[in-house]
């Protein structure tokens, strides 16, 4: 196992959409490894295939007292309660905003196996959950942030040092954020 270098914004691969994991293999199973790994690296909630390069719909996850990964997920909200608190991404490093999503949800996919996978999230999961999923999906944070917090959001991301120099933090050693 090993940690992965993370793609950092506004690298192109942030905003494609996965392709739908077809294949499970030793690969795939290397694969989840080697992100739960560099999640824990970074300190992070979550980490999606994309932001290590890979085009693949899945994601591992490490918060509110669990852990694990799924393949090919797909989510639904439970009720209507929302929660609005600071979001982070390990792709967009040091740089936090208020963003608003569900406060419960369950996602459903498969894990390296293709065995079922439930998974029921509350407050921190349930947005590691929805995050990662925008992942899979090309989209980022910063879309779902109402506009003048973009707006703040955008300043930080322009002033911070990784983005006037992206070398400074790209590689397996790059600071982290929350996934």
């Amino acid at each position: 196992m090993s940690v992965l270098p993370i793609r950092i914004y506004p690298d192109p691969v942030l905003r494609t959409p996965a392709d739908e994991v077809t294949v499970f293999d030793a690969d795939l199973a290397r694969l989840v490894d080697d992100m739960i790994d560099t999640m824990h690296h970074h300190n992070g909630a979550g980490l999606a295939a994309p932001q290590v390069g890979v085009s693949k719909r899945v994601f591992v996850y490490g918060c509110g007292g669990q852990e694990g990964h799924i393949v090919n997920p797909v989510w639904r909200a439970v009720g209507e309660e929302m929660q609005t608190g600071a979001e982070g991404c390990l792709s967009i490093p040091e740089v936090r905003g208020q963003c608003t999503r569900h406060m419960n949800v369950v996602a459903e996919g498969v894990d390296v196996t293709g065995a079922p996978v439930v998974v029921e999230g509350t407050e921190i999961l349930a947005r590691c959950i929805q995050h990662e999923t925008d992942h899979l999906d090309g989209v980022l944070y910063l879309s779902r942030l109402d506009p003048e917090e973009r707006k703040a959001v955008m300043r930080a991301i322009r002033s911070s040092p990784w983005f006037t120099d992206p070398a400074a933090t790209l590689g397996a050693g790059a600071a982290g954020g929350r996934g």
